[in-house]
């Protein structure tokens, strides 16, 4: 893995997940609860947040598909046909 794609990927999921503990922690004090609370729901929803947020960055990566030559198919080759 390259080292530069690994920083911004590892950046990228901290940046989110410390925007949606931010944005849970800052719900549940809109909502009344007080300060140690809404600061254990924003540091859970963080937790959480990182494994959520790194399976979804790399399950797109994973999707991605080497392209196949022009005039191949899937169904062509050695026993297909």
């Amino acid at each position: 893995m390259d080292r530069p794609l690994l920083s911004l990927r590892s950046t990228l999921v901290f940046l989110l997940a410390l925007l949606a503990g931010a944005a849970a922690g800052g719900l549940a004090a809109l909502a009344g609860e007080g300060t140690p609370r809404s600061l254990l729901a924003g540091l859970a929803v963080a937790g959480v947040a990182v494994a959520f947020f790194n399976r979804l960055i790399d399950s797109e990566r994973a999707t991605v598909q080497a392209p196949v030559p022009a005039g191949s198919s899937a169904g062509e080759g050695e026993g297909n046909g």
